[in-house]
């Protein structure tokens, strides 16, 4: 997978929390793997297809934790129970960080369109991302982890 491909998720994901937060983020790279293994390891998957140029899945994973604590901040009062709101924030939130990094896929000449989001509850869904293998990036923030899973590939 070419390095061009994974640096717009790491920075619009940072780029977006903070400006939906309306604060700076500590943010931390954790350790990079490549996967092959076909299950979600998070409680709440957002996955959103990519196609044109680029071609594949992008998933943003994180505990219920994490999403709830992600949702409190944006909406300024305490979410306790991960409902249809929190689906659609976070999916919402997915969806803005891969539209902003296809915005620079495309500046590199790689123009993509994005699938709708879908959000993905419970550990261990099978999601095959079929021949591509998945760089999974986790960033430990204030709120805790994210790991983005990119499974992308230039269209042959």
């Amino acid at each position: 997978m070419k390095v061009e491909f994974v640096s717009p998720f790491v920075t619009a994901t940072i780029k977006v929390l903070e400006s939906e937060l309306g604060r700076p983020i500590s943010v931390e790279k954790g350790q990079l793997s490549i996967e092959s293994s076909s299950y979600t390891g998070q409680d709440v998957t957002v996955l959103i297809g990519v196609i044109g140029r680029v071609q594949g899945i992008v998933m943003y994973g994180m505990s219920e934790r994490t999403a709830k604590n992600i949702i409190s901040e944006m909406l300024g009062q305490r979410i306790v129970v991960f409902d249809e709101m929190g689906e659609s924030a976070i999916a919402e939130l997915g969806n803005v960080i891969t539209g902003i990094a296809s915005a620079d896929l495309e500046k590199a000449g790689y123009p993509s369109t994005l699938a709708p989001p879908t959000v993905i509850t419970g550990r261990g869904v099978v999601i095959s991302t079929i021949d591509i293998k998945r760089l999974q990036i986790p960033l430990i923030t204030d709120f805790g982890e994210i790991e983005i899973g990119i499974a992308l590939r230039e269209k042959r």
